[in-house]
C-alpha cells in the first residue's frame, strides 16, 4: 500500500490567513465561522479542499495511479467530501471549532457507509501509523530536549484578557482525580483533555472540558465515572467558593480538605443571609460541625451520583450552587431548606 500523506495530519494543516467575506467565499474555506483544533491546541482554518485531498490519496493508495484520472473517483471524493462537511457544520450551525480528530473520524465513517471499505481500511491503517509514530517520537516532559519549547495553551479571561492555561494545576487535579484507581489513566485523561481544548478557550469552558474528557473514557472503563465526578467537585468547589468569597477562589482536594471546615460555617451563614436556610441554625455549633466533616467522602461518587446531587438537590441562590456535598449531608438531618 502506498504512503498515505493525509493533509489532514498536523503537519500539512496551514495556519489560519483571515477569513474571506461571504461574496469573496469560494465554498472551500468556510471563513472565520469554523476552525480546526490541531494537536497542539493551535487553530487553523477550516478547509473542505484538505478533506477532499486526503479522500483522494486514499483512493490511490489502494487503485493505483490511474485512480487520479477516475470520473468515479472524482466525483465520490466530492460528494462524500460535502458529506462530511455537511456532518460537522450540522452539529455547530453558528460556526465553532472542530478537532483535527473529529474531521477524520468523519472521514472514515463517509467512505464506510458509502461502502468503500477497502479506502476506509487504508485510511485507519494510516492514521493507526502515525499515531503509533508520534507516540514513538513524543518526549516525556522530563526529558523535554533543552531547546524545545513545550505547549503552551492560553485562556480567555472572563474580562478580556489572556492568560497561560495553568497545566501544573490541570495535571495536579487529574491526578487526584485518579488517585486509588486502578484502572485509570491520568496521563490519558490529560491527555483528552488537551485534546478538546484550543488555543484561547475561555476560562469557563476549561473545567466542563475536563469533565467531558473523562466522561467519554467511562464506556471503556467504568472507573472513569469516579473521575468524572471528583473532577465535576473541582468545578463546584470553584462555584462555590467564587460565590462565598472564602478566600482562593479555587481549590484542589487536597486544598479543599484543609479548608472544608471553614467553609461550612461561611456556607450556612451565608445560606441564612439569603434565606435559603432557617437562621435557627446559626444556633449550632458550626465550628464543630466542620470538624466532623468528613472531605475523603467527596472522592465515593460516580459521576451519575454526584450530577443528579448538583442538579436537584444542592441549594442554589440565582442558578449558583454553593453547597458541597459533605455540607449537604450535614445540614440534610438538620434542616430542610426554607
Amino acid at each position: 500500500m502506498q504512503n498515505i500523506e493525509s493533509p489532514l495530519t498536523e503537519a500539512a494543516v496551514t495556519p489560519a490567513t483571515p477569513a474571506p467575506t461571504a461574496s469573496e467565499n469560494n465554498g472551500n474555506t468556510l471563513g472565520a465561522e469554523y476552525q480546526v483544533v490541531r494537536r497542539n491546541g493551535k487553530l487553523t482554518g477550516f478547509d473542505k479542499d484538505k478533506i477532499a485531498i486526503a479522500m483522494t490519496k486514499a483512493f490511490l493508495a489502494v487503485e493505483g495511479g490511474q485512480a487520479a484520472a477516475s470520473t468515479r473517483v472524482h466525483e465520490t471524493v466530492e460528494q462524500l467530501t460535502d458529506l462530511v462537511v455537511a456532518t460537522l457544520t450540522r452539529r455547530q450551525p453558528e460556526g465553532g471549532t472542530f478537532h483535527i480528530e473529529d474531521i477524520q473520524d468523519q472521514v472514515e465513517l463517509a467512505l464506510m457507509r458509502n461502502g468503500e471499505q477497502k479506502i476506509a481500511r487504508a485510511y485507519v491503517l494510516y492514521r493507526e501509523e502515525r499515531a503509533s509514530a508520534r507516540a514513538q517520537h513524543k518526549p516525556h516532559p522530563d526529558n523535554r530536549p533543552e531547546d524545545e519549547e513545550p505547549i503552551e495553551l492560553s485562556i480567555k479571561l472572563e474580562d478580556g484578557t489572556i492568560a497561560p492555561l495553568d497545566t501544573a494545576r490541570l495535571r495536579v487535579i487529574i491526578d487526584e482525580a485518579c488517585d486509588g484507581l486502578e484502572s485509570v489513566s491520568a496521563e490519558r485523561v490529560y491527555d483528552e483533555t488537551l485534546k478538546n481544548l484550543f488555543d484561547g478557550v475561555p476560562e469557563k469552558d476549561v473545567s466542563p472540558t475536563v469533565v467531558m474528557s473523562a466522561r467519554g473514557l467511562i464506556d471503556r472503563e467504568p472507573e472513569y465515572s469516579q473521575v468524572a465526578a471528583r473532577l465535576l467537585l473541582d468545578e463546584l468547589r470553584r462555584e462555590s467558593l467564587t460565590f462565598l468569597g472564602d478566600g482562593a477562589p479555587a481549590a484542589t482536594y487536597g486544598e479543599m480538605a484543609e479548608r472544608y471546615g471553614d467553609y461550612f460555617g461561611n456556607y450556612v451563614k451565608k445560606a441564612a443571609e439569603v434565606e435559603l436556610l432557617d437562621r435557627e441554625l446559626l444556633k449550632f455549633d458550626l465550628e464543630k460541625l466542620g470538624q466532623a466533616l468528613k472531605p475523603e467522602r467527596d472522592m465515593q461518587f460516580t459521576y451519575l451520583g454526584l450530577q443528579t446531587l448538583y442538579d436537584r438537590y444542592f441549594i442554589h441562590y440565582h442558578d449558583t450552587r454553593f453547597e458541597l456535598p459533605q455540607a449537604f449531608f450535614m445540614r440534610v438531618p438538620r434542616a430542610a431548606p426554607r
